[in-house]
């Protein structure tokens, strides 16, 4: 079925600021920010403070506040900014200028907080109030709930964002690829034509981009490399063509739906209720993608950073999450009748079984990557074989390879298929 068919592109409703956060002065260069984009906190009565955040492993979070005298809390964090600086070494895989016309767009669609202004290395944006989930709040019937509630919402209501020239850079000036020569840098057709008859982006070229830009320098990097490109254009003709949400297959995705990207709004004094209402922030990898592979990857990050894997949904709470998320796509679309919400997510509950490898494809490559540039105290080799090992559970236990060689199932399927 199809939804949104149209792509549009989002006009910037937000400032360009010629200033940049310094981490090594952070608390100087965080107030420069703020003051330029609202000069009347310097001269008001109140301080200006800043509240750190440590949730994510890229970025800097700073939340701006200004106690005014007289506020109540709640009228301070109504006022209150976000700054939030990109990890050193992030551009090289995010498309920043995609990045900031996906938020305006999902601020104009009721998603996500104000996007008030862009500096050199990040965004400014209004404060959500809430609760920042981790990874076991992940598992909470009132919250997934909530988020099968939102992330419907999402897929229904968001247009695919069209490329243009300015939100796709030419590969030849793209950072991810400059430690290439020019005359090896693929363009951006050689980068598309993994998937020649979808709207690009997408996140199949997404992969394909980041499998272009793995180091080469070794047989063993060499070998690794043709093996994922392989293992992308075999999950391809498996996966990418199959009939499902959205326009042609795909629909706008968040891609990254961690605990820590999940906010639980406050609720009032009223009567408890069964589900929350949930935000989702950090869009920097929202690209379109089938349903099925968002929600996959969101089933994923159920275990954490640490693959906690005995914490990963039932297929129980996987279909009734699912049959969640079709109450309220449908809510927002339209189905040809209520019977179509029960067969669809049947479907729908199918497909994602059928991607649940595909995240450990995508962060495998991506860590890959990171390790080779990443300044950031984790470590993101290991991440990766352990990534990448869930992609191969999944495609021995898919061609029967696992059973044949009488092997015991990984821990991760035997979770994922308990009823």
């Amino acid at each position: 079925m199809s939804n949104h068919g149209s792509k549009l592109n989002a006009e910037p409703g937000y400032r360009r600021l010629p200033l940049s956060h310094n981490s090594a002065d952070s608390q100087a260069s965080a107030l420069r920010l703020v003051l330029t984009l609202f000069p009347d906190w310097e001269t008001a009565d109140g301080k200006v403070e800043f509240i750190r955040f440590k949730e994510g492993i890229t970025n800097t979070l700073l939340k701006a506040v200004k106690r005014r005298p007289g506020y109540t809390e709640k009228q301070i964090d109504d006022d209150a900014v976000l700054i939030r600086a990109y990890g050193k070494g992030t551009d090289v895989l995010i498309d920043r200028e995609r990045e900031s016309q996906s938020h305006s767009l999902l601020y104009k669609n009721g998603l996500a907080p104000e996007l008030l202004a862009r500096f050199q290395n990040g965004l400014m944006y209004r404060f959500i109030c809430g609760q920042v989930c981790e990874s076991r709040n992940l598992t909470e019937e009132r919250i997934w709930r909530g988020v099968a509630h939102r992330l419907a919402e999402w897929h229904a209501v968001m247009p695919l964002i069209s490329a243009s020239p300015s939100t796709t850079m030419e590969s030849t000036d793209d950072p991810l690829f400059g430690q290439l020569p020019s005359q090896k840098r693929p363009s951006p057709e050689a980068i598309n034509s993994i998937t020649p008859n979808k709207a690009a982006p997408n996140v199949w070229t997404v992969m394909q981009k980041w499998i272009f830009a793995l180091p080469t320098t070794t047989e063993a990097e060499i070998q690794r490399t043709k093996t994922l490109q392989k293992e992308l254009e075999r999950t391809v003709a498996d996966l990418a063509d199959i009939p499902s949400l959205g326009s042609d297959g795909l629909v706008f995705s968040h891609c990254d739906l961690l605990s820590g990207n999940v906010i639980v709004h406050p609720r009032g004094s009223a009567e408890p209720s069964s589900i929350e209402t949930v935000s989702f922030i950090d869009y920097e990898y929202a690209t379109p993608a089938p349903a099925a592979f968002d929600l996959a990857n969101h089933f994923a990050e159920w275990g954490g950073f640490e693959c906690d894997y005995k914490a990963l949904p039932t297929r129980s709470v996987r279909r009734a999450f699912i049959e969640e998320y079709m109450a309220s796509y449908s809510s927002h679309t339209t189905l040809p009748s209520k019977s179509d919400e029960k067969t669809y997510a049947k479907q729908l509950f199918d497909e994602v079984d059928a991607y649940r490898g595909v995240p450990g494809l995508y962060w495998g490559i991506w860590a890959l990557i990171q390790a080779t540039i990443s300044q950031i105290d984790f470590d993101y080799a290991s991440y990766a074989e352990v990534r990448l090992q869930e992609y191969w559970d999944w495609r021995a236990e898919e061609n029967g390879t696992r059973a044949k060689e009488g092997r015991e199932m990984p821990l991760r399927e035997q979770r994922l298929a308990e009823e």
